[in-house]
């Protein structure tokens, strides 16, 4: 009988961490910033059919990037415990916080279990609250930890570089049409420096709006709206280099771009797609 071969316990941990990190680094990028009427997410997401950013509860939403099949499973999960929650306790009680921490359970778990393998996903979960310093954003990594974040953050494909970027530009007091520019900017560039043209039709858009008179603050910006709301953010800017007249009616104009239908949401659902315009994985799922 032959001896198994031996791996120290750190080498494969090591090994699972390098796993998922070179599968989440495949999947298109995700941002996450703080404005002054709540929280923007901005996902380069070509698909019509999978979500990459979707709403939790009324004030908590939630944004992946990996493996769809597997943060798919996950927001579904969110879903349930948010309603179960909500409708035992009371709808205060459902907190991003909370939902961080049984997202940083289940990702622990599967993570240190050598029965299957790590998930190939990282995550945020955001919660808008009624004045900016209360909005709470938690990034969720494949390990199961809970990073808190300020301010701005992003997930896959060249995060790193991303977040450089975001650090150096992203400021309080922001409008929405300044914050969403400072994220298509940051998704724009590439590994080698250089710069990508991204319309609407290949970003996902969506907003917690603190200002909206519904109990539930999420809404998916699309369409026209988001065309109209790309080109004015363009129009502000070419305006600063142009004249300040032209600056202050691009700022203007952008602060009634969020105004539009409220998304419905997609509580417990899960979505089948078939066929995602991502980049697909070794076993053929595809990667968001």
């Amino acid at each position: 009988m032959s001896t198994p071969f031996y791996v120290s316990p750190q080498q494969a941990m090591a090994d699972r961490a390098e796993y998922a990190r070179k599968g989440i680094a495949r999947g298109r990028s995700v941002v996450v910033l703080q404005y002054t009427d709540g929280v923007v997410f901005v996902a380069e997401n070509p698909s019509r059919a999978l979500h990459k950013v979707s709403e939790i509860y009324d004030r908590i939403a939630f944004a992946a990037v990996g493996k769809y099949n597997e943060f798919e499973n996950l927001r579904i999960g969110g879903v349930r415990y948010a309603d179960l929650r909500g409708y035992t306790y009371d709808r205060e009680d459902v907190t991003a916080r909370g939902l961080a921490n049984v997202y940083a359970q289940t990702l622990g778990t599967i993570f240190s279990s050598a029965a299957e393998k790590p998930y190939e996903v990282e995550l945020i979960v955001a919660e808008v609250g009624a004045a900016p310093e209360d909005d709470q954003i938690y990034r969720l990594p494949h390990d199961g930890s809970i990073v808190d974040e300020h301010g701005s953050v992003a997930v896959g494909g060249n995060a790193d570089q991303i977040s450089s970027y975001l650090d150096q530009r992203h400021r309080d007091g922001m409008t929405l049409a300044e914050a969403l520019k400072l994220a298509v900017d940051s998704l724009s560039r590439d590994n080698n420096g250089g710069e990508r043209t991204l319309t609407a039709e290949q970003l996902e858009v969506a907003t917690l709006d603190r200002t909206r008179p519904q109990q539930r603050k999420f809404k998916r910006i699309l369409g026209r709206q988001l065309s109209r709301l790309l080109d004015e953010s363009g129009g502000a800017d070419a305006g600063d280099a142009g004249a300040d007249a032209g600056a202050d009616a691009g700022a203007e104009e952008s602060g009634t771009a969020a105004e539009g239908a409220g998304d419905k949401g997609s509580k417990g659902k899960g979505t089948k797609g078939k066929g995602a315009s991502g980049e697909d994985g070794p076993e053929g799922e595809p990667l968001l």
